[in-house]
């Protein structure tokens, strides 16, 4: 099969590289693994200056697109991103929450998704466009924002291309509370219902979101499948060797997005007291590293707490890019998984923090997903509950497994977490999906 004779995927990510947003690293991988089977793929997303702009960006993500994908950028224009007053209209300028509410009513006439909802014309027509130069095979939106889904089902409707939708959330579940965020028959439910009823497959991070959306659609469980984050192999290039001098004093890391979510208050209140327990916690420190907040805003709660407990050995290192994820792993003893509360929460670094071998403390509820990936690991630690009690216990207890880990026993471990490789999670549903069908109708020939 030649190149050209290839099937095409037209992949739809808001957030693509160079985008920093944790959501990145699934759609990163995601389209180089049908890249990598040999699809011709064609990307669409937003505009750079959306994300150097608005989010910030990680200059390191771009270099790790594969070589043969089209990145097809479409401007976005939501206010929210528009940070450089210099290009804001008189109007905006002089009444910024007039401005916002017409705009916020405007975006959600196109589709019900504040911020995004504006986006969903240019990128269906972009999307035809892709088609009609390009007969695209297969469509795969990942959400959110979830008007990444509208162009799958566009194609779907206008050409009769199958599309596929990743969700990376959910829309209609709040994750953290369990609660459903709109009723029946709402924008979102009728347009959700519709998006799921024409879909090919959907897709979702773990299990308990996935059996909440079955419930919800039952005449359609049998196409939902569950295809965790994983992580990534150019990343698993982690060391089976404890640090040298550890004994005199251990590196507790934690990598990833701090939200309000995140309880990091409990972690220092247990440190603290761990500390004043442990004479060995006591000549250690925490190493911080990524961003506080996912806006791109520092939270301002997150900064007065690292001040605050600044004489605690607690240090905020700053975001980490991609190409020195590794390195940085190779500087800890243990890693410290702080994760907000509720059933369907996982998280994508749980993955990569399994793939390192290192001890790991989960400081999270017991309920979360996470514990589900957690519990076979022979290097986890759980905390029981969220209290100074409990959680300066389990520092103390991961102290003692970090000191004492031998090589061979961080080797076991990193053999044990090979199954969430992210192309092992991809791979399955790259071949179910198989070749696309024939898309090819004349412009002529597309329904209406």
């Amino acid at each position: 099969m030649t190149k050209q004779d290839a099937p095409h995927l037209l992949y739809v990510a808001w957030g693509y590289p160079p985008c920093r947003g944790g959501g990145v690293y699934r759609a990163l991988a995601t389209a180089n693994a049908f890249a990598e089977k040999g699809w011709r793929v064609t990307v669409l997303t937003a505009n750079r200056e959306t994300f150097t702009m608005g989010t910030g960006i990680d200059s390191t993500l771009e270099a790790q697109i594969h070589p043969s994908i089209t990145v097809v950028r479409v401007p976005f224009t939501s206010g929210a991103y528009q940070t450089d007053i210099r290009t804001w209209s008189f109007w905006r300028a002089h009444a910024p929450e007039l401005w916002n509410g017409y705009r916020a009513r405007k975006d959600i006439r196109s589709f019900p998704e504040g911020t995004y909802g504006g986006w969903l014309t240019p990128l269906e027509e972009a999307a035809v466009r892709i088609h009609r130069a390009n007969p695209v095979g297969l469509t795969i939106g990942t959400a959110n924002p979830h008007v990444d889904f509208t162009p799958g089902l566009r194609l779907h409707k206008d050409f009769g291309v199958p599309y596929v939708m990743d969700y990376r959330d959910a829309w209609q579940l709040d994750v953290f509370s369990g609660r459903r965020l709109t009723p029946p028959g709402s924008p979102q439910d009728t347009w959700e219902t519709e998006l799921v009823e024409s879909a090919r497959e959907v897709w979702f991070v773990n299990e308990p979101i996935r059996a909440w959306h079955a419930k919800i659609y039952p005449a359609h469980a049998e196409k939902m499948h569950v295809v965790a984050n994983g992580y990534d192999a150019d990343m698993a290039k982690f060391s089976d060797q404890p640090r040298p001098g550890r004994e005199q004093g251990l590196v507790l890391g934690y990598i990833g997005t701090i939200s309000a979510h995140v309880p990091m208050r409990e972690l220092f209140d247990g440190w603290a007291l761990a500390r004043s327990r442990s004479p060995l916690l006591a000549s250690s420190r925490i190493d911080i590293y990524g961003y506080l907040d996912h806006s791109g805003i520092p939270n301002d709660r997150i900064l007065a707490l690292l001040s605050e407990f600044r004489e605690q050995g607690i240090r905020y290192l700053g975001p980490v890019g991609k190409s020195e994820i590794a390195d940085t792993y190779h500087s800890f003893d243990a890693l410290l998984l702080v994760l907000g509360t509720g059933k369907y929460v996982t998280s994508g670094k749980v993955f990569e923090y399994c793939a390192t071998g290192l001890p790991v403390a989960s400081i999270h509820d017991p309920g979360n997903a996470a514990t589900e990936i957690l519990e076979d690991s022979a290097a986890w630690i759980a905390t029981p509950d969220l209290s100074a009690e409990a959680i300066a216990a389990t520092l103390i207890a991961l102290a003692e497994r970090a000191v004492n880990q031998t090589s061979s026993e961080r080797h076991a471990v990193q053999d044990w977490a090979a199954q969430y490789e992210r192309s092992n999670q991809l791979l399955p549903r790259i071949r179910a999906l198989g070749a696309p069908h024939d898309t090819t109708a004349s412009e002529s020939e597309a329904p209406r």
